[in-house]
């Protein structure tokens, strides 16, 4: 065959995957006319069997190699001004499509046994605590105003009850620089930076590469309380949920601060208690003290969907996406856990049998998007559902001398990690 001829071919094929890819991605986003539209331009079919999720797994693996190209040799120091690159996304073969199995029946799913262990203690209360992206680390944040860094793979040593080499200490880095509680943290996507947001009104970096910093090196300081903290997906942006009833947008260079240009049309009142990017952070949530759930556009900050009393009454505490990024998930001080449909705010299933009423409650979906877990409070448990069937699968105490305040499922592996009004801080691991 003519060489000509044959890239004219290959280029053709490639096209023609190209805009599978873009019509796919489309449906999946629930912008069915756009999809038509691009299906109609370039004679793609509509009912083209490609995964909604393959395009951005595509996109973001380019932009993960393209970086990591351009990254060789530059030091950690200059990571808040690297420009390119979504991180690494989770694997998404095994993301559960819960458009498809919404009235999902029959026998649910066993969720594996797990061990815990007490792997630190704080002075005083621990509020939070987050996984970084690669689950290689884990942050916890306290009322006593620090920052414990843990290391994963040292917990796991501790759990080893036949290592004898000595004591296994996996705190590995404790910052002091806040004056009030600490309300939540986050990893940067691409580097060794760990960012918190407290009660001080800051929200403050630290670079934890560096093995005898102890206080922040850059610090943004916010008008109100800084209730919740969550990296862009490049790393270029902050946002921030604060007792104000706007989200704040920081750009991490400069710290200008943004604001929705359409908050005049919401009603909004509220203090907002957790804010979260979707995994292309083509999209942000905020859960409110309202009881409602709001979406917006991450690239306009504009609000796309509000989802008004979407907790009745009480506060909503947390809300997340689910990684095809066609859900969101959020917790309720009415005792309730609850997924939306992203493009039409439909109420999709419930999670019910935990109360949990007085604290902050986290609801988390684990690392394969299985099974939600959450904490009862009167209990003193840790709840786990069948994400499809929504029925109650385990119910485990959670060997805190009082009841957790904050749940955490690490992003890598069956793994998650409790945070107690007792102080301590416990590693959960699934049994082999």
């Amino acid at each position: 065959m003519d060489a000509t001829l044959e890239n004219t071919l290959k280029e053709g094929k490639l096209r023609r995957q190209i805009n599978a890819l873009i019509v796919a991605h489309l449906r999946g986003e629930n912008l069915n006319q756009a999809a038509a539209a691009v299906a109609s331009a370039t004679m793609t079919s509509l009912t083209t069997e490609v995964s909604p999720n393959r395009l951005l797994e595509l996109v973001s693996k380019g932009l993960v190699a393209e970086r990591d190209e351009g990254l060789k040799g530059v030091s950690s120091t200059s990571l808040l001004n690297v420009t390119g690159g979504f991180p690494s996304m989770p694997n998404m073969v095994n993301a559960i499509d819960f458009s498809a199995m919404q009235d999902v029946k029959g026998p649910s799913k066993n969720f594996p046994k797990h061990e815990s262990k007490h792997v630190s203690e704080h002075k005083n209360i621990a509020r939070c605590a987050r996984f970084s992206p690669d689950g290689q680390f884990v942050a916890t944040g306290s009322s006593d105003y620090s920052i414990k860094l843990l290391e994963v793979s040292k917990i796991k040593q501790m759990m080893v009850s036949d290592v004898r080499e000595g004591p296994i200490r996996p705190v590995i880095r404790t910052f002091y620089d806040h004056a009030e509680p600490i309300n939540d943290l986050d990893f940067h996507p691409q580097g060794t930076i760990l960012v918190s947001g407290a009660k001080d009104n800051t929200i403050k970096f630290f670079d934890f590469s560096k093995t005898v910093a102890r206080k922040a090196f850059r610090v943004i300081q916010d008008t109100h309380n800084v209730r919740s903290v969550s990296f862009h997906p490049s790393g270029e942006f902050l946002l921030a949920g604060t007792d104000h009833h706007l989200p704040h947008l920081y750009d991490v260079n400069t710290f200008q601060c943004y604001l929705s240009s359409n908050f005049q049309d919401l009603n909004m009142i509220s203090p907002i208690n957790q804010v979260r990017y979707s995994i292309s952070g083509s999209m942000y949530v905020t859960a409110s003290k309202d009881g409602s759930v709001l979406l917006w556009d991450g690239v306009t900050a504009q609000c796309i969907r509000q989802i008004v009393g979407a907790h009745g009454m009480t506060e909503t505490t947390c809300a997340s996406f689910t990684k095809d990024q066609r859900f969101v998930l959020s917790c309720g001080k009415d005792s309730t856990i609850k997924l939306w449909e992203v493009g039409t705010g439909r109420l999709v299933k419930q999670y019910l049998g935990a109360v949990h009423t007085q604290l902050r409650c986290q609801a988390v979906f684990n690392e394969t998007e299985e099974f939600i877990l959450s904490i009862d409070e009167p209990n003193n448990e840790v709840v786990i559902w069948d994400a499809l069937t929504a029925e109650k699968v385990a119910r485990w105490h959670s060997n805190h001398v009082g009841v957790p305040r904050w749940l955490q499922h690490s992003p890598t592996e069956a793994a998650f990690i409790t945070c107690g009004t007792d102080r301590s801080v416990r590693y959960w691991k699934e049994v082999m």
